[in-house]
């Protein structure tokens, strides 16, 4: 039977999403292994192929396609962990990986430190050779400067090479010619070529961008054929895909050439999986907020589509590729508690991660954790846990916390858990912040769909935070972004640069940029073995104000620029600057400029349907378990908590908070003041009552 699965490697835990042909879908959970995560990989499908009563060669037979997404090139950033790189760049910008864009990011902080380059000075290398700002060659380019650059890191023992000349976006010639050199003197060293990265104007920009893909290239390459080399002696002739930052998925040769655009791959998948929980309830937009073992994710979806950015930054490293627009913070079930030098509670943004793990884990843990915490507070059955795969040690996570917490403090274990809880649950809300209030929208005005192995534990109290009053906690909560990414389609997103006021603005030259992006995204797709009658483009153009520093994208349908229709296009830019920041110029009249091209090349994927749930009735007794002693935030002590087993709730159940739902992946805590009905996909919506103790 041909299966669909997709991989998600987290931090802590390797999350399964399998899909059959039939509709039947299975969840595995299992925890990463981060010196190889390609081994937690091969270990999560051997656990599954045993739970079918299978070999892993014929299980592995048996599927169609992998969808995968990795946290190793993020890791590899963030941890500074990448490959030893050296850049060759135009001579007299030597600095400009630590001037940026010369803009000082706390003003007012006089001991606030420049980020490090990725790449020490050291190994930065500049060139003669010089082309004006429309590819116009003004000096030649010393090639043998080239050489003798490239031959000078060879001996330095560089893994990898970035070559970003000025102005290459308009004309790739030098950096073509620079290339060839490069490969002739490092024949094995990874190149990040920037005119084929991010052909767009904004030198810092490309720079960074080109820097970062060169750093993390080996690093990718390295986990991509080891992860490939273990697949096929498994057995899987299938499709592989990898998860990318811009929400779409891609091929493994396609992201070996351009590695920068996996940077968020795991949590990219989540809002799609999201929409196709929310759409049957009628809600094409959401918060959606992601909780696992060492991060917590926010993301926006507005009108069945998550927020996306042309530009970003991963630990204040620009990036200009598009990627969704995901709030992070290290807030997750493996976050550590810790005191600081005045005498406060914190939480994160360290990690215990998957090794040694929580305290309760008893594999060598010693500092207390989230996930102690909530143990303490009782809201996971220590034997129950990971569907009954783990035990938890409880007098382990309350001499964590008495030793780190609880003691310093003067308080009792249970308090100091609940300090923890609520240090926590004011962390997460803070991060939904980050993508609703300081972009001018409400979080009120949204569902909070939950997702992670530890987010249905603390959504409840987030969403009270926060007044939002409907929550949703999907049936593969636990697993949502490896779910999402079955739901995902192949895509790659093209740029180029085209800088020129409206009033001379040439139809032709935009149509025939549009075309040759557009034939690029067709070759890729069909590399992908993307038929056309699936293949989609999608155009935008970034356009500003004149004399404006930023500019804005604005998605057109093709048929206005075929036509050439600028009237349309600056009625349509005005219409996205006003809803962006409540204002426009259109009646002023002020003139208008384009900056870049954009085509977004999107290759439509076949999706799982989800399943369906038998009906129930409203009374959930059947499911019912014994009750267990638990915290109740909302009266700030401990009471008869009724617990139910997911496995025999049926669609209409209501559940009155507070209660626990414990499922073999999760546990959902329904907060008291809140009252839980389960849907006909095995969902959780969660309403506000106003009521409870």
């Amino acid at each position: 039977m041909a299966l669909q699965i997709g991989i998600d490697v987290g931090g802590t835990f390797t999350d399964f999403f399998l899909w059959s042909a039939d509709g039947r879908i299975e969840t595995h959970k299992t925890l990463s292994t981060p010196s190889d995560p390609s081994v937690g990989v091969l270990t999560g499908l051997e656990a599954m192929a045993e739970k079918r009563g299978e070999s892993l060669g014929d299980f592995v037979a048996g599927i169609r396609t992998i969808v995968h997404g990795t946290t190793v090139t993020t890791n590899a950033t963030l941890t500074r962990k990448g490959a030893r790189t050296g850049l060759i760049t135009t001579e007299g910008v030597r600095d400009a990986l630590e001037m940026r864009r010369g803009i000082r990011e706390e003003q007012y902080d006089n001991r606030y430190r420049n980020v490090v380059p990725l790449i020490p000075r050291f190994l930065r290398r500049t060139v003669p050779g010089r082309l004006d700002r429309r590819g116009r060659e003004i000096t030649p380019l010393d090639q043998d400067a080239v050489r003798a650059e490239a031959r000078w890191l060879a001996a330095q023992g560089v893994e990898a090479v970035a070559i970003c000349l000025m102005n290459a976006f308009a004309n790739p010639e030098h950096e073509n010619a620079a290339e060839a050199i490069v490969r002739q003197e490092l024949p094995r060293a990874y190149l990040s070529v920037s005119s084929r990265v991010l052909p767009a104007i904004r030198f810092y920009d490309r720079l960074s961008t080109t820097a970062i893909n060169a750093y993390i290239g080996p690093v990718l390459e390295g986990y991509l054929h080891s992860l490939t080399t273990k697949l096929a002696e498994a057995g899987f002739a299938g499709v592989l895909l990898i998860m990318q930052s811009n929400g779409g998925v891609a091929r493994p040769e396609i992201t070996r050439e351009l590695p920068a655009s996996t940077l968020l791959s795991g949590p990219a998948a989540g809002p799609r999986a999201a929409v196709a929980y929310t759409e049957p309830h009628g809600e094409k937009s959401c918060i959606l907020i992601d909780m696992g073992g060492t991060s917590f994710e926010a993301s926006l979806v507005r009108d069945g589509a998550a927020t996306l950015q042309t530009e970003g930054e991963i630990d204040r490293l620009r990036l200009g590729l598009p990627m969704l627009g995901i709030s992070t913070i290290g807030a997750g079930g493996g976050s550590i508690g810790w005191i600081d030098d005045g005498g406060l509670l914190r939480m994160g943004p360290e990690s215990a991660g998957a090794a040694p793990g929580p305290a309760c884990y008893g594999r060598g843990g010693r500092r207390p954790t989230c996930t102690d915490a909530i143990l303490v507070l009782g809201y996971l059955d220590p034997q129950r846990f990971a569907g009954g795969r783990m035990s938890l040690d409880l007098e382990q996570a309350r001499q964590a916390i008495e030793r780190c917490v609880a003691k310093p403090l003067g308080l009792s274990v249970e308090q100091a858990a609940e300090g923890m809880y609520r240090v926590i649950n004011a962390n997460m809300a803070h991060g939904v912040r980050e993508i609703t209030i300081k972009r001018g929208l409400d979080p009120r005005e949204f569902p909070l769909v939950v997702a992670g192995g530890a987010g249905p534990l603390h959504a409840c109290a987030i969403a009270e935070e926060l007044g939002i009053r409907t929550l949703l906690v999907p049936a593969t909560a636990s697993i949502l972004c490896a779910s999402g990414m079955l739901l995902s389609d192949l895509q790659h997103d093209y740029v180029r640069s085209y800088v020129t006021s409206f009033a001379d603005l040439d139809p032709a030259r935009l149509q025939t940029l549009i075309g040759e992006l557009q034939a690029r995204g067709e070759e890729e797709l069909g590399r992908e073995g993307v038929p056309a009658s699936r293949i989609e483009h999608q155009p935008a153009l970034d356009l500003r104000y004149v004399k404006q520093y930023h500019e804005v994208t604005v998605s057109l349908p093709r048929e206005v620029i075929d036509r050439a229709d600028l009237g349309a296009i600056a009625r349509a830019f005005h219409r996205e600057h006003d809803r962006l920041y409540g204002y426009n110029l259109e009646a002023e009249g002020t003139a208008l400029e384009l900056i870049n091209v954009r085509l977004r090349s999107i290759g439509r994927t076949e999706k799982p349907a989800l399943p369906r749930l038998a009906e129930g009735g409203a009374d959930p007794e059947a499911a019912a378990r014994p009750p267990r002693r638990a915290f109740v935030p909302r009266s700030g002590g401990y009471a008869n908590v009724p617990v139910y087993d997911a496995a025999l709730l049926r669609a209409g159940n209501v559940i009155d908070g507070p209660a626990l739902i414990e499922r073999s992946d999760t546990t959902v805590l329904v907060g008291a003041g809140f009252v839980a009905r389960v849907d006909a996909h095995g969902s959780y919506l969660l309403s506000a009552t106003g009521a409870g103790e």
